[in-house]
């Protein structure tokens, strides 16, 4: 709607005045203008109506929208019928009137969706109360304590955010709510307290761990002591775990005390150490005298001068950790030798063993025998060929017991 729609409803003459022509065919008089002239007198009444109609038309856009609510249309209405009842205007009033009636009609059918939105509402709050209750009471035993305790205070505020409702509804369901929460908080409250307890009993037992190996840590007794501080290792790790700063606090004295009495082992050891470096060179010598022996011409003389090597090794001390086993390895290595070679002596100068190799050896020879002269007078080819398979066999076993008699007659 424009300007040039509305003013054909009116009429300006020279004089100032302006008339509203009304849908009877009469006119009223509506105002007057000051300046300018008539057209322009007129066109100031018809912006008039206008800026009404403008409003009407806003007010309906803007609940169709979503943006206003009846209340607002309530006034844009009681604004124009109050214009209408003595016009300062110049307009269509019959169209002015539709407008109003339709504006009445979308206020009303606003106000009736907006009444259900609200029983929506309160029936969606009403459900997401239940929903919160029935969580709170599914936690009420939960021993996750810092998660369920954030994810109560969450469900307090979205609680606090629902829609207003009476309180004859809401009071039951909070009274459920609230009762579920002081359960799991008393069990929390109580869960603490215990650890609190628990706390207190592993800082005094670590605090006596601390002073046993305190006391420990100036010794110098030095397999007791390690075997003493493994213990009061696996008692640490036994115990139970108090407040973390403690902990921390508590084991930096322990293994304080621990690397004391293990530096000062280190250091004796090393001087112990250093003090034997001089036998290393002692029995490297006996080892080169001792691994010079010609076992295998003679181990009774190698097995003599070997004792004679074993009471000067032990004759010469001890030698560091580091090259101990080393050394007795190769010493044991030449003992390990003349054994052997006792030990072949032996085996082959035993009668018994010697009359069974060649007891067997005959045995072996007849059987040989035997078995060729059956197979030399078989008429059946098969049975002659493993006649003389089975003797092909013993021939192995006799060229093995023949090597084992020789031994013996060496």
């Amino acid at each position: 709607m424009d300007i040039e729609q509305i003013t054909p409803f009116g009429r300006a003459e020279a004089d100032g005045s302006v008339y509203l022509r009304l849908p009877d065919g009469s006119e009223k008089l509506v105002g007057q203008y000051t300046i300018g002239t008539p057209e322009e007198g007129l066109a100031f009444f018809a912006r008039k109506y206008l800026d009404l109609w403008v409003e009407l038309d806003l007010t309906e856009q803007r609940i169709k929208q979503g943006k206003a609510d009846a209340a607002s249309a309530g006034r844009a209405v009681a604004k124009v019928r109050e214009a209408l009842v003595e016009p300062a205007f110049v307009g269509d009033v019959v169209a002015l009137e539709a407008k109003l009636t339709l504006l009445d009609s979308v206020a009303e059918a606003e106000k009736e969706a907006a009444a259900e939105r609200r029983k929506a509402e309160r029936a969606a709050a009403l459900e997401k109360r239940e929903s919160i209750i029935v969580e709170a009471e599914s936690l009420a035993n939960s021993t996750a304590w810092k998660a369920t305790g954030d994810r109560y205070r969450e469900l307090l505020d979205e609680w606090k955010a629902l829609p207003p409702a009476p309180r004859s509804v809401t009071q039951p369901l909070w009274e459920r709510f609230s009762t579920a929460r002081s359960a799991f908080d008393k069990a929390r409250r109580h869960h603490f307290a215990s650890l609190d307890a628990q706390r207190s009993e592993a800082l005094k037992a670590k605090e006596d761990l601390v002073t046993e190996a305190e006391a420990l840590s100036t010794s110098t007794d030095w397999n007791a002591t390690a075997a003493a501080y493994r213990g009061l290792m696996d008692r640490w790790k036994a115990a139970p775990r108090g407040a973390r700063p403690d902990e921390q606090r508590l084991w930096a004295k322990f293994k304080a005390a621990q690397d004391t009495f293990f530096a000062a082992r280190t250091a004796s050891f090393s001087e112990r150490d250093a003090a034997q470096g001089a036998n290393v060179k002692v029995k490297l010598e006996l080892l080169a005298e001792a691994e010079a022996l010609n076992v295998d011409a003679d181990w009774k003389a190698a097995r003599k001068a070997l004792r004679g090597i074993q009471e000067r090794w032990e004759a010469a001390g001890q030698v560091p950790r580091a090259d101990r086993e080393k050394l007795e390895a190769r010493l044991r290595k030449v003992e390990d030798s003349i054994r052997k070679a006792q030990d072949h002596e032996h085996r082959r100068t035993d009668p018994e063993k010697s009359a069974r190799a060649s007891a067997t050896v005959e045995l072996l020879r007849a059987n040989i025998n035997d078995l060729e002269a059956q197979a030399a007078k078989a008429t059946d080819p098969k049975k002659a060929a493993d006649l003389q398979a089975a003797a092909d066999g013993r021939r192995e076993l006799l060229a093995a017991a023949e090597a084992a008699l020789a031994e013996f007659q060496a």
